[in-house]
């Protein structure tokens, strides 16, 4: 017996595989602070902190992504098994109704000096009390920081209850 292509299985509405928009977050922290840049010149969140992050590119793992953003926006290297998943967001976007998952690491070591490499899309680089985080903040990246504080590994933010 053939098995039959899955193309060519109708599906029924509202079946079909979801296709997420994947973030990831660099929790960089220290003696109770934390690394945010603000953003500059972004169609999102423009002027308000954030963690160094940005999204998986196709044919990379989450931490190859991870990796490449570290050295990307902060000049420092990051062996993919020096990071831990630390907390996972799966996060309802109210401006566009997409679904994303934020993923956040913390890296076990990383080499090299942290550096401003993207001043055009960041305006600042600096560390900040997890019990003092600056206003404005990106809503989700202080939700996260919280639930990561509280060692709650999962949470979700935006959908309906």
């Amino acid at each position: 017996m053939t098995r039959p292509d899955h193309a060519d299985v109708p599906r029924a509405t509202g079946t079909d595989p979801l296709t997420l928009v994947v973030g990831v977050h660099l929790v960089l922290a220290d003696r109770g602070t934390v690394l945010l840049g603000q953003r500059r010149n972004t169609a999102y969140a423009n002027g308000l902190w954030h963690l160094p992050a940005g999204h998986l590119e196709a044919g990379e793992s989450v931490l190859a992504g991870m990796a490449r953003e570290a050295e990307e926006e902060l000049g420092i290297t990051i062996r993919e098994e020096d990071l831990d998943l630390v907390h996972t967001l799966h996060h309802l976007d109210a401006d566009d109704g997409a679904g994303r998952l934020q993923l956040f690491f913390a890296p076990r070591a990383y080499t090299g000096d942290i550096t401003n490499r993207e001043p055009d899309k960041c305006a600042a680089l600096r560390f900040w009390p997890l019990d003092g985080l600056p206003e404005p903040i990106v809503g989700y990246t202080a939700h996260a920081l919280a639930q990561i504080t509280a060692g709650r590994p999962l949470s979700v933010v935006g959908w309906p209850a």
